[in-house]
């Protein structure tokens, strides 16, 4: 059994001893996106630093909670607080979650982020079901020995977010009457935000959106056979030729009131799953 492998056992085993449930989905909270925690009927809260080999988050409005419940009738264990690169992380932390998730029985990923518009057809507020995405965070989580245990050694991006899953997601937000956009994420790993040059460069490449996060966890969730959900929340517009400096108390104020309708959205998804 490789260390990773034996690390995943240790940390679910910790957690199935403080709680019997066994979630099939599982979902990442973002900055100024914890709403969804609200809903959950909790069965366990378990902060971070309790969780062997787990990272600390240490971004503002993240809570660093393991949180397992019912949601919308289905088992649920969500991450309130996620870990990112520029945290000073590597990219098998930042995933680490995932690996665990996926070894409680967890079988649907669901994502949240913060992100940075680009296609001009977008505005800060809008809500984006994300159909595939770009990494530019020069490095992967999957580099190094792979354990056949945990998935291939060369797993297929062909669809890394689940065709279904968004299909649900675009009929659910047209019945509810939710502006959904869909597009390409792009991830860089922060924590600077990007200039006028990088970003007339990723919309010229086909991003829709950019953020730090996100893609690292979805790549680890595709390596060991989960289905994939992701949303972005467009925190600020970053249109080159109108460019405005960005503060993170906005970006937060900005995903906090796009917020309720992404959760009404996600509960819903997640109503209308089987099993």
């Amino acid at each position: 059994m490789s260390e990773l492998r034996q690390h995943i056992d240790e940390t679910a085993k910790v957690i199935q001893a403080e709680c019997a449930l066994q979630p099939q989905v599982g979902v990442i909270l973002g900055t100024g996106l914890n709403g969804l925690a609200a809903q959950l009927d909790v069965e366990a809260r378990l902060s971070y630093t309790k969780l062997p080999h787990f990272a600390v988050s240490t971004v503002e409005s993240h809570a660093g909670e393991l949180l397992l419940g019912h949601l919308a009738g289905k088992p649920v264990v969500a991450m309130s607080g996620r870990f990112h690169r520029y945290e000073g992380y590597s990219l098998g932390q930042v995933t680490f979650p995932v690996r665990v998730m996926r070894a409680l029985g967890v079988d649907v990923l669901v994502a949240f982020n913060a992100a940075g518009g680009l296609n001009p057809q977008f505005r800060a507020g809008d809500i984006m079901v994300i159909e595939d995405h770009i990494n530019f965070m020069g490095d992967n989580p999957l580099i190094g020995p792979n354990d056949d245990a945990l998935g291939p050694r060369f797993p297929d991006m062909s669809q890394p977010y689940t065709r279904d899953l968004i299909d649900l997601a675009e009929t659910l937000a047209l019945e509810m009457g939710i502006k959904l956009q869909k597009g390409v994420y792009l991830a860089c790993p922060g924590p600077c935000l990007e200039t006028r040059a990088e970003y007339r460069m990723m919309r010229t490449l086909g991003a829709d959106v950019v953020g730090m996060s996100t893609v690292p966890e979805v790549i680890v969730a595709v390596h060991g056979g989960m289905k994939v959900l992701a949303f972005s929340v467009i925190t600020d517009e970053c249109f080159p030729d109108a460019l405005e400096p960005v503060e993170i108390e906005k970006i937060i104020a900005t995903a906090n009131g796009a917020e309720p309708k992404l959760t009404k959205l996600v509960r819903a998804c997640i109503e209308r799953l089987p099993g």
